[in-house]
């Protein structure tokens, strides 16, 4: 029997997992496509018993196909801060709120400010002020809108939270997803803070804290029965999916930026100490006494999915041919990605997307080019927002599933004027707690499970022409965003109003 990990990351649009041998090289990999639901404007929501339900497929179809292994340890992550309510039994009590992309809590971010005593007081005490990112005021929305739900919730959990309590009963979560729930968490103590915890989750008993690579418990006899992983195997805590994304990368050292591209693009630096800024997220890492000023924007992949879908669905390959025909600048075109609002760095919920210079000579090429180039065009805004606020970016190290092809990580070397380490797996976040787990039973560096195979680097003679778009694209956002407050306001009338 060969001795193995199972690695499993629920994502914003499917749940992977990954089989890996001790040494890092993969067995054999699966996925599970999922949708999330928008009941209205704003909100982004998931059925947390989706989740558990394809871990055990995964897990099924896996072991099934690989009868020959013998899983020594589980590694659990997900996509986050999510805010799951359950009961006392670990029963949601009504549908998980997603991280970020969820602007519902606008009113409670603005009133639990001000109670707390204003963005700074929040700043020092939790690394980050309250953004929609934030799980707190979104536990004081349910609170509010939902109080039936709420008064039978006992208990908080993430995607990875949920897994590992699913397998072994544990309740517990990582310090990273923790100190993205804000203003519950105090980011130089490195535990809940319990004066502003009882207010914001007053009811809510809070998981005990440990890191993601910790042992959260062993696979029980019933999680043993409905997966087909072996009883008795240890469960890492895990922890939210773009800092295991860094784990499985090696990208989690001082002076290291990971670039996660997939539905949403998100980047993690790790620093040598706590980085404030208003417009970042100052978090703990997701090893022991580590640092990380992070950023991520609303929508990256979801964009390009959109512009597929419109086009009828053709082959993302086809799709990427006629981009690169169109070549650097679109001909002409510019879009503002900010098409379900934008997290950082302008903290705008209700910004929108916007393309310009349209004319009725340009292509579905064109398009895709102009929205790989906006996706370029945040992650610079990103970079540059993160050294502004000290952060030390030394080494970018790419991800995910848009750095297949080198087309779209291209396009953002160009802009960014950054090279970029492609590793020898891309898979993602699965393989980064997989690497956790696998260190729960012997010892590997991430250097040794994931080493570098490339690296790309700026083209010369794209990077002039970009640093003009880069600027243009600064300037639409400030041209066009009371517009765009003004349009977000009625989307929101509108999805208020009478059927």
């Amino acid at each position: 029997m060969q001795s193995v990990v199972f690695g499993i990351d629920v994502g914003t649009s499917s749940t992977k997992a990954v089989l890996a041998t001790l040494d890092g090289t993969v067995v054999g990999s699966a996925t599970r496509e999922h949708e999330v639901s928008r009941p209205r404007q704003g909100h982004v929501e998931m059925d947390p018993a989706v989740w558990w339900d394809e871990l055990r497929a995964l897990a099924a179809e896996l072991l099934q196909a690989h009868p020959d292994v013998a899983v020594q340890a589980v590694g659990v992550s997900g996509m986050g801060p999510c805010v799951a309510l359950a009961d006392a039994a670990g029963h949601p009590v009504r549908p998980a709120i997603l991280y970020g992309v969820d602007t519902r809590a606008t009113a409670e971010i603005e009133e639990w400010t001000t109670r707390l005593g204003g963005d700074d007081a929040v700043l020092q005490r939790g690394g980050s002020v309250l953004t929609t990112q934030a799980a707190g005021p979104k536990i004081a929305w349910v609170a509010r809108h939902e109080p039936e739900a709420y008064a039978r919730a006992s208990r908080l959990f993430m995607p990875a939270s949920f897994l590992a309590w699913n397998l072994t009963g544990a309740y517990v979560l990582d310090h990273q997803s923790a100190s993205q729930c804000t203003p519950m968490y105090d980011i130089e103590a490195g535990d809940w803070y319990e004066p502003w915890a009882a207010q914001i989750a007053e009811g809510i008993e809070l998981p005990r804290l440990g890191w993601a690579g910790d042992t959260a418990g062993t696979v029980t006899a019933e999680a043993a029965a409905a997966t087909g992983l072996p009883e008795g195997v240890p469960v890492t805590i895990g922890t939210i999916d773009a800092w295991s994304e860094a784990l499985s990368v090696d990208a989690h050292n001082p002076g290291d930026l990971m670039l996660m591209y997939g539905t949403t693009m998100f980047f993690v630096n790790t620093v040598e100490t706590p980085v404030r800024s208003p417009s970042l997220w100052g978090t703990a890492g997701a090893l022991p006494g580590t640092r990380s000023i992070a950023g991520g924007m609303a929508t990256s992949g979801a964009v390009t999915n959109w512009l597929r879908s419109l086009y009828g669905s053709p082959d993302f390959s086809e799709l990427l041919s006629e981009a690169v025909d169109s070549g650097a600048g679109a001909r002409g075109l510019l879009m503002l990605p900010y098409f379900a609002g934008e997290r950082t760095p302008i903290m705008d919920p209700s910004a929108r997307g916007v393309i310009a210079g349209l004319t009725v000579s340009h292509t579905r090429g064109d398009l895709y080019r102009a929205a790989l180039e906006a996706t370029g065009l945040a992650v610079r805004h990103n970079i540059e927002s993160i050294e502004a606020a000290g952060g030390d970016i030394r080494r970018v190290v790419a991800v995910g599933g848009g750095t297949r092809g080198d087309v779209w990580t291209q396009i953002v070397c160009d802009i960014s004027g950054r090279e970029q380490v492609i590793p020898r797996e891309t898979i993602g976040a699965s393989y980064g707690v997989a690497w956790l787990a696998a260190n729960l039973v012997t010892t590997i560096s991430a250097a040794e499970w994931n080493p570098p195979a490339r690296v790309l680097t700026p083209r010369p003679e794209n990077v002039e022409g970009y640093q003009e778009l880069f600027g243009l694209y600064r300037e639409l956002y400030e041209a066009t965003a009371p517009i765009a407050h003004a349009l977000a306001a009625r989307q929101l009338a509108a999805d208020d109003g009478p059927r």
